[in-house]
C-alpha cells in the first residue's frame, strides 16, 4: 500500500523514467548524505488524525508522511485522497500500512488512535480497552524508529501519554501529549473575543489535566504584555471572581459543544497538534502547555504522572519546564488535578 499504481517506473520494460526524462549536469557531487528528511508519522486516520495530516501537508511540515490504521480500505482511500492533492501542495511523499514498518525512521510519530465508548460503558473500562491497544500501537514504533519522540493525542491524553512513555521505554523528554495546548487555545480565544483584541496577543495558559480539573491561570495572564489582574488591580478596577471562572468553565465545556453540534472535533485539534509539530521539528523552542512528566514540580510529588504545564519544545522533545510563578491556590488546585490522574492510573494496575 506504500505506493499508487502510478510510479516512474512506466516505461517499456519497467524503464525508470526519471532516470530517462533528466539528464545530470557534469562534474557533479552525488546527492549529499547528510541532507534532512523530515518524515512524520500519523496513527490512526480517523476525523481527528486525517485532520492532522490535512494540516500537517498544507503548512510543509514532513518531506514523508506515513498513515497507519486498522481498516486497510478507509486507509488506502484517505492515502489516495490526499496524494490526488499533490498538484496543490508542497511535495511530500504520502505513505500508507497496516503495517508499522511503513513508520521506519520516523523523526515524529503522532498517535490519535483510540477505542470508542460503547453505550453504558464506564470510563475505566474505555481506558483499560485503550490501553490494550496501545500496547500493540507504541511498542512497534519504539521499534521502527527509536530515536522518534512520541505526541499522543488519544484521550484520556495524559493518563494514555505515562501508557506510552512506560511501554516505548523512551527518555520522558521524548513522550509528549497534545494536553491543554488545545484549551489554551480556546482560553486565549474567548478572553480576546472578551476584550475585542487579537488572541496572539493574548498570553494565558490552562495547565493540569486536559478535561475537568484543570487550571486556568489567572496570575500570569498578560495582554500586549500587560498583567490583567495587576493592572485591575492598580487602576482600582473590580471584577467579580466568577466572572473568571465562567470563561474557565466555558473552556472545558466548548470540545462537549462541538462534539453535540457535529458529532466530534477536528479542526482545531488539527491545527494544535501540526503547531506542536512545528515547534519540535523546526527547533522553534517556544513555550507550549503540553502534558509532560511533572514529578517534582510544584510539589507534585505522590508519582509519576503526565500533565500539561507550559514547556519549551525543539527538536530534542521536551527541552524544560517554564517556571511560571502560581499563586497558593493556583497550586493548590494543580496538585490536585495530578491526584485526579494518579487515582486513575492505580486502577490499570500498571
Amino acid at each position: 500500500m506504500q505506493k499508487s499504481p502510478s510510479a516512474s517506473s512506466l516505461g517499456p520494460g519497467g524503464l525508470d523514467l526519471a532516470q530517462a526524462f533528466f539528464k545530470p549536469i557534469q562534474n557533479c557531487d552525488p546527492p549529499s548524505s547528510t541532507k534532512r528528511h523530515t518524515k512524520i508519522s500519523v496513527i490512526g486516520v480517523g476525523n481527528v488524525g486525517m485532520a492532522i495530516a490535512q494540516t500537517i501537508l498544507t503548512q510543509d511540515l514532513a518531506d514523508e508522511l506515513a498513515l497507519v490504521d486498522a481498516k486497510s480500505d478507509k486507509l488506502r482511500g484517505e492515502m489516495l485522497d490526499l496524494q490526488h492533492a499533490a498538484a496543490f501542495l508542497p511535495r511530500t511523499k504520502i505513505n500508507a500500512s497496516v503495517d508499522y514498518s511503513v513508520t521506519a525512521g520516523s523523526d515524529l510519530c503522532i498517535v490519535t488512535a483510540g477505542a470508542r465508548q460503547n453505550p453504558g460503558e464506564s470510563r475505566l473500562n474505555l481506558l483499560q480497552r485503550n490501553v490494550a491497544l496501545f500496547s500493540n500501537i507504541i511498542p512497534p514504533l519504539a521499534k521502527y524508529s527509536p530515536d522518534s519522540i512520541l505526541l499522543i493525542v488519544s484521550n484520556p491524553v495524559d493518563v494514555l501519554t505515562y501508557v506510552s512513555w512506560k511501554l516505548s521505554g523512551f527518555p520522558s523528554n521524548r513522550v509528549i501529549g497534545s494536553g491543554t495546548n488545545l484549551d489554551s487555545s480556546r482560553f486565549r480565544f474567548l478572553i480576546a473575543d472578551h476584550l475585542d483584541v487579537n488572541a496572539q496577543d493574548v498570553q494565558a495558559f490552562i495547565v493540569g489535566e486536559h478535561g475537568d480539573s484543570s487550571v486556568a491561570l489567572w496570575s500570569s495572564i498578560s495582554i500586549g504584555g500587560v498583567p490583567v489582574l495587576s493592572f485591575l488591580k492598580n487602576q482600582q478596577i473590580t471584577y467579580e471572581k466568577q466572572t473568571l471562572e465562567n470563561i474557565h468553565k466555558a473552556v472545558v465545556e466548548s470540545a462537549y459543544e462541538v462534539i453535540s453540534l457535529k458529532g466530534y472535533t477536528s479542526w482545531a485539534i488539527g491545527y494544535s497538534v501540526a503547531n506542536l509539530a512545528r515547534s519540535l521539528l523546526r527547533d522553534q523552542r517556544k513555550i507550549h502547555p503540553v502534558s509532560v512528566l511533572a514529578k517534582g514540580f510544584y510539589g507534585i510529588n505522590g508519582g509519576e504522572v503526565f500533565l500539561s504545564l507550559p514547556a519549551q519544545l525543539g527538536r530534542g522533545g521536551v527541552l524544560g519546564v517554564t517556571n511560571i510563578h502560581l499563586t497558593d491556590e493556583e497550586v493548590q488546585r494543580l496538585r490536585k488535578s495530578a491526584e485526579t490522574i494518579l487515582e486513575v492510573q492505580s486502577q490499570l494496575g500498571l
